[in-house]
């Protein structure tokens, strides 16, 4: 009997792309009403190592944030297994089962099996998983035909390989031998090659050294360069970039240049709290990237999100507006979805060139490709940039999946428009970040009383309202999120608010002081 301790690299890998020539099958199958038919959910996130790492109330969030994949139940015969560090309480997954359209709760609990694993350290989860066989056990167990079964992970490195490979079922998920990609790094490069527009820049630096040597070069191709950005290979939602200000500096030809500009270098605004400078140097030894940061009258962040199917099929699945926050304004806050119509298409058109090539790479699941747009002016073209692709699921990734899957609805890139089946318009407004210190006086019970008592909990006649995630940080850490979704811009927009508003109202009240008594 083999285990998978005794097999090396390669011989995980060939086990890995025989498990993975099954994914096609596996595609095939889904929704058909087969009894057997499994989705293996192990929602793992490796800690971002730029800043202090998060409490681990965030990081059970953070798995709790791929809960909406419980309204796959709403296939009649679907059975679905969804492993945490920690338990979730009953009423957080009573809150998504209450959420079903057209199936019974008492019918789709019995397919749902929750596995905890009683582990609040700040592993990945899969690798704590990976270090608990009866676990794993307890997860093959629950799939009647590992054939027509499949795993689901927030992304995919070598630890949610070795997963698959434990449990005998195929990833939908890329391939970690095509993570480079996904790097600031890679994506540049592939940027690149399918010729789009992206920033000015350098790839692959490593040290103070490199860094200023790349600035002196792309001060002489554009000496009116302002500001740019250091990005470690691997910092995600922008808490690994870095801010170098380069306005009165010395001309490019100045014998003293290099001097000041290291200067500005060891000056740099880092994006992520409490991050030391030699700790961040001490990352970019990993590798990363100098960039221009892009500037203009006017100036967004939106993204687009694709999936390639097995078999290479490429779909565009959405556009949003990202809002953007934190020390220099580019850590990820939330998203508005359908991103704006005037520049919608011209973002779409080069992330599809960038989804063909990954197809062809061989490139599985779903990805995001970032941009920046800008103008000079009202009337003026937006000019798009893209400057990163993002190999995993994102924080767009689960209010438009908990938009489609409770709306039945699809996204048409060519007019930026999304509409039920019925051909009714939906929008949306979300965050991971609606906080407050004042938060902690609420439970999660308090959550789910407000947006009800409050007529914000959405509505399965109206498909409007509120749907809340991340829920049970909401008591450490005073942080939860919220997907808005209406039928017009505005309409999410008020919903999000009256949300914020009426969770605000009730923390300052629950935090009232109680009269002693007599």
């Amino acid at each position: 009997m083999t285990v998978l301790e005794q097999l090396g690299e390669a011989e995980r890998y060939e086990r890995y792309d025989a498990l993975q020539a099954r994914m096609v099958d596996v595609w095939r199958d889904m929704r058909q009403g087969h009894g057997d038919e499994s989705v293996v959910v192990v929602p793992s996130v490796s800690v971002d190592r730029s800043g202090t790492p998060p409490p681990s109330a965030v990081l059970q969030a953070m798995e709790e944030r791929s809960l909406f994949l419980l309204l796959l139940l709403r296939q009649p015969r679907l059975r679905l297994v969804y492993v945490t560090s920690m338990p979730i309480p009953t009423a957080v997954v009573d809150y998504y089962l209450g959420l079903l359209p057209g199936v019974v709760r008492s019918q789709a609990l019995p397919r749902l099996t929750m596995i905890a694993l009683g582990d609040a350290s700040p592993r990945p989860l899969s690798e704590k998983l990976l270090a608990r066989p009866r676990a794993l056990q307890r997860v093959r167990d629950a799939l009647p035909n590992p054939a027509r079964s499949h795993l689901v992970p927030y992304n995919t490195t070598s630890l949610e390989r070795d997963v698959a490979l434990s449990l005998g079922i195929p990833v939908y998920g890329a391939d970690p031998r095509l993570l480079p990609f996904g790097t600031k790094t890679g994506c540049r490069r592939l940027f690149e090659a399918v010729g789009i527009a992206y920033p000015l820049g350098e790839e692959a630096v490593h040290d103070v050294d490199e860094v200023v040597a790349a600035l002196v070069r792309m001060r002489a191709r554009r000496p009116g360069l302002q500001e740019v950005v250091v990005k470690l290979d691997d910092g995600v939602s922008g808490r690994g970039n870095a801010l170098v200000d380069l306005r009165g500096l010395p001309p490019a030809d100045d014998a003293d240049l290099p001097s000041a500009l290291r200067e500005r270098v060891l000056g740099m605004r880092l994006e992520a709290p409490g991050l030391a400078l030699e700790e961040y140097l001490g990352q970019l030894a990993g590798g990363g990237i100098v960039e221009e940061r892009i500037v203009g009258r006017d100036l967004l962040s939106p993204s687009v999100q694709l999936r390639v199917l097995p078999g290479g099929e490429v779909e565009l699945l959405s556009t949003h507006d990202q809002m953007l926050g934190g020390e220099s304004g580019q850590s990820y806050l939330g998203c508005v979805f359908p991103a704006d119509p005037a520049y919608a298409r011209a973002i779409s058109e080069p992330a599809l060139r960038v989804a063909e090539r990954l197809s062809a790479l061989g490139v599985l699941g779903r990805f995001a490709v970032d941009f920046v747009v800008v103008r000079d002016g009202e009337g003026e073209p937006w000019q798009p940039y893209a400057i990163e692709l993002n190999l995993r699921k994102g924080g767009t990734t689960h209010p438009f999946l908990t938009l489609q899957y409770l709306t039945d609805g699809t996204y048409d890139w060519r007019d930026a428009s999304y509409r039920t089946h019925s051909g009714a318009p939906k929008h949306l407004v979300a965050t991971d970040h609606l906080e407050s210190p004042l938060l902690r006086a609420l439970t999660v019970d308090d959550l789910l009383d407000v947006v009800t008592d409050q007529g914000l909990h959405f509505d399965q006649s109206t498909r409007t309202g509120v749907v809340l995630h991340m829920l049970t940080c909401v008591t450490e850490v005073g942080r939860v999120g919220v997907t808005a979704v209406g039928d017009t811009p505005e309409q999410a927009q008020a919903l999000f608010r009256r949300t914020e508003e009426a969770l605000l109202a009730e923390a300052a009240e629950a935090a009232r002081a109680v009269p002693l008594p007599g």
